[in-house]
């Protein structure tokens, strides 16, 4: 038996295209592929919204629920968890459920934006913008809780709100920031700590990978490979894939799945292993 589950969330989750949850389908096929694993899939794909983040919640809360719930199942068995998400307001849900199971994981959190607003400050609205203040109960989503922000580490973060900006500068998340020596900070980092690892694709230079949102001066495929082989010396708990949309929105072209996934191999071997 596998120690490690793979599971595909196709719900809801303030989506304003389709391409994310398709992207979600083609990573987790090629997952399967490359891992002999089966996934679970979670939730069903319906037309986005693209209203704000009070209806995109409540319309979210059923998928939400299950992937809690599956999320819960897997890691109560002790396997490590494997997740393909369309878009990172799916975490709303995970990360609280990850957090009860344990309470000393450290969350990196690989994006290029802060992740961490809140419905009083935001501008936009936007349930992923967050998620991380959800899940520390900063805000009741009424999907848990647990998350301490000093434990989370951001990773290529680079498209902050002022309110993101002031959490971190007062010990909230830690900022890793894309540019040279990246591997050797995030190693400072994390310590000795288990792991549990978030990927939104647009943490990635603009180009690499079909993303919603474009930021520049991101990670390459290969800051993205050494970053994976710094996480894979500790714990590693779980990992998400988020933001890879299926096509590059203004060309049609399919996006490059091996090419992500070859980035993040030794992240992968260590949780298969």
């Amino acid at each position: 038996m596998s120690s490690l589950a793979l599971t595909v969330f196709q719900g809801r989750a303030g989506d304003r295209n389709p391409r994310g949850a398709a992207g979600a389908l083609a990573v987790g096929a090629a997952l399967e592929a490359r891992l002999g694993l089966a996934a679970e899939h979670v939730g069903a794909q319906a037309p986005p919204l693209a209203a704000g983040w009070s209806k995109e919640l409540e319309a979210a809360r059923p998928g939400f629920e299950a992937l809690a719930a599956r999320l819960d199942a897997v890691l109560a068995d002790g396997k490590a968890s494997l997740v393909t998400q369309g878009r990172c307001a799916a975490s709303i849900a995970a990360l609280p459920v990850v957090l009860r199971h344990h309470p000393d994981a450290l969350v990196v959190w690989f994006d290029a934006h802060g992740d961490c607003n809140q419905p009083a400050h935001s501008t936009t609205g936007y349930l992923g913008g967050m998620v991380l203040t959800a899940a520390a109960g900063v805000w009741d989503s009424g999907l848990g809780r647990g998350l301490h922000l000093a434990d989370v580490v951001l990773v290529g973060a680079r498209d902050l709100d002022p309110c993101e900006a002031a959490l971190i500068a007062g010990g909230g998340p830690r900022l890793v920031a894309a540019g040279p020596g990246i591997a050797r900070r995030l190693a400072e980092a994390i310590g000795d700590r288990p792991v549990y690892v978030h990927l939104d694709c647009d943490v990635l230079d603009p180009g690499l990978v079909p993303t919603e949102y474009s930021v520049e001066n991101g990670l390459s495929f290969a800051d993205l490979r050494e970053a994976g082989a710094v996480l894979a010396r500790n714990r590693v708990i779980g990992l998400e894939i988020a933001e890879f949309e299926d096509v590059f929105a203004a060309t049609g072209a399919p996006g490059d799945v091996d090419a992500l996934l070859d980035a993040l191999a030794p992240l992968i071997a260590r949780l298969a292993s």
